[in-house]
């Protein structure tokens, strides 16, 4: 029996409602699917139930924003049958929202090795979540707050897909990074998060076609799998929904300061060898 087999559905439930939150919320959603199981003693299950926990926050970010997305698509149609599917704002941002995808989708192809090996360390997880939540204060108290999403310009896409692609590195956090490096150029905080969101679907899917097959054809622990996944879309859709109210009206201080708070722990855990 292997690791993902052992598993119980206990266990992929509660990875799954880590994996909701942090997908969405910029506390990363890999570092606590590494770092908890290690803390708590349970069965190590590697990168592919991670991906595969994903189909549950990409269910949740599709439908969370199904009206954008039947928007951009519409207006990308309309372009297209008239020779441009650019020619409307909301077909541009659509093709923006495909090239930003494009560093991370390089990343992922270069990196999978040391995705599945190297990166997943405690050690590794609690340094990047500090640095990344040094940078996520930064950029938001020196971020300006005029732009949104009618703002977004092939530089800026390029530059939001790259921080994006830094993601691959658990603990960096995928809405973190791509929250902070619109925050730098000026987007608006729930600008900022929606854009992000909206990132999500395209890299998700990638991966998800690239790892669940893998997975199910090693024995995945069909049961486990798929109670992981409800709870990674029910509470990936609360977390959608609570981080875009949440930031109309204040500044992701508090999620900085969490991060920085299981840094620490991670940290002490280490110092005493666990």
């Amino acid at each position: 029996m292997n690791d993902v087999e052992a598993m119980t559905t206990g266990h992929a439930t509660a990875l799954g409602v880590l994996q909701g939150l942090g997908e969405f919320l910029p506390i990363s959603s890999s570092g606590h699917l590494i770092v908890v199981p290690w803390l708590l003693g349970w069965p190590e299950h590697g990168l592919a139930f991670d991906v595969a926990l994903h189909l549950g926050t990409l269910a949740a970010v599709l439908y969370a924003f199904i009206g954008d997305w039947w928007r951009l698509g519409s207006a990308a149609l309309r372009g297209a049958l008239r020779g441009n599917p650019f020619a409307e704002a909301e077909g541009r941002l659509l093709g923006l929202i495909a090239l930003a995808s494009v560093p991370g989708a390089v990343a992922g192809l270069l990196l999978e090795d040391w995705a599945d090996t190297t990166f997943r360390s405690p050690a590794l997880v609690a340094v990047s979540m500090a640095l990344m939540g040094a940078v996520l204060f930064a950029a938001d108290r020196i971020g300006g707050s005029h732009a949104g999403s009618e703002d977004v310009s092939v530089g800026h896409a390029l530059l939001i897909g790259v921080a994006q692609a830094a993601a691959i590195v658990p603990g960096v956090s995928r809405s973190g990074a791509t929250i902070s490096m619109a925050r730098l150029l000026g987007y608006r905080r729930e600008e900022a998060a929606r854009f992000s969101f909206l990132l999500a679907p395209p890299i998700t899917f990638g991966a998800v076609l690239v790892k669940v097959p893998k997975l199910l054809a090693a024995g995945g622990g069909d049961g486990p799998l798929v109670a992981g996944m409800v709870a990674a879309a029910v509470v990936g859709f609360l977390s959608i929904r609570v981080l875009l109210s949440y930031v109309r009206t204040r500044d992701y201080s508090p999620f900085v300061y969490y991060r920085f708070a299981f840094a620490a722990v991670v940290a002490v855990v280490l110092f005493l060898g666990r």
